[in-house]
C-alpha cells in the first residue's frame, strides 16, 4: 500500500535521493535530424514531453520557447527551436493523435509553441489533470516525484539559459530528466487508479507519524 499525500511538504524534498534520467539523450538542430528522430518517437508506445525557455530578467523581455524535449522510457531527443524553428517534422509530431504525450501543464506550453508556429495539438496528457482526479493538490514536477517515488529531481538549471550555443551536460539531463519524469509519473499513476493500491493522507499527518 502506498502513501500518497494530498500536499506534499517541499522542505521535506531536499533529504531525498537525487534521481535523473540514465538514457540517452541526442540534440537535434538540423531539419533532417528532425525528420529522422520523429519517425523513430512515432513508433513508441508513449512520449514525454516538455519545453525550456530562456529566462528573462529585464522588464518587457520575452523569448520564445528554446528547446522542445521528448522522450521515450530510455531515450530523450532535445529539439533546439532557436536553431530549427518549427520544422515540419515538429508539427507533424505535435499533431500526431496516435501516440499518447504526456506532459505537465501542457496546456502552458502549447501556447508558448504556438507563438512559434500554428498547428492542432494531438494526443496529449496533462498530468495536473489527472492527479487531481485523485485527490493530489500539488501541481509541481517536483512535488509529485517526490510524492509518488520518493525521489528528488533537481531544478538547478531551470533559470539557465537555454539558447547557449551549445548546451551543458547538466542542461541536457535536466531537460531530458523532466520529459522522462512525466512518463514515469503517468504509468504510476495508472498503475495506482487500476489495482487502488493506495492511501491518500494529509501532509500533516505524515508529519506526525
Amino acid at each position: 500500500m502506498k502513501t500518497i499525500f494530498k500536499k506534499f511538504d517541499k522542505k521535506r524534498i531536499t533529504a531525498l535521493p537525487a534521481v535523473h534520467f540514465e538514457g540517452r539523450i541526442v540534440v537535434v538542430i538540423s531539419a533532417g535530424e528532425a525528420e529522422k528522430a520523429v519517425d523513430y518517437l512515432l513508433t513508441q508506445p508513449i512520449l514525454g514531453v516538455d519545453t525550456e525557455t530562456r529566462p528573462s530578467f529585464k522588464k518587457g523581455q520575452i523569448h520564445k520557447v528554446a528547446l522542445l524535449q521528448v522522450s521515450t522510457h530510455d531515450t530523450c531527443f532535445l529539439f533546439r527551436l532557436n536553431y530549427l524553428g518549427m520544422a515540419p517534422a515538429i508539427v507533424r509530431l505535435l499533431e500526431d493523435v496516435k501516440v499518447p504525450k504526456v506532459g505537465l501543464s501542457w496546456h502552458d506550453d502549447i501556447l508558448q509553441l504556438h507563438k512559434r508556429a500554428e498547428f492542432t495539438p494531438g494526443n496529449f496528457i496533462d498530468l495536473q489533470k489527472h492527479v487531481g482526479e485523485i485527490g493530489v493538490e500539488d501541481r509541481s514536477l517536483q512535488k509529485l516525484y517526490a510524492n509518488f517515488f520518493g525521489q528528488r529531481i533537481s531544478k538547478s538549471q531551470q533559470l539557465s539559459n537555454w539558447e547557449n550555443d551549445v548546451l551543458q551536460e547538466k542542461q541536457k539531463i535536466y531537460a531530458a530528466t523532466d520529459a522522462w519524469a512525466c512518463i514515469q509519473l503517468y504509468e504510476e499513476l495508472m498503475r495506482l487508479e487500476q489495482t487502488q493500491d493506495y492511501e491518500l493522507v494529509e501532509e500533516s499527518e505524515a508529519a506526525i507519524a
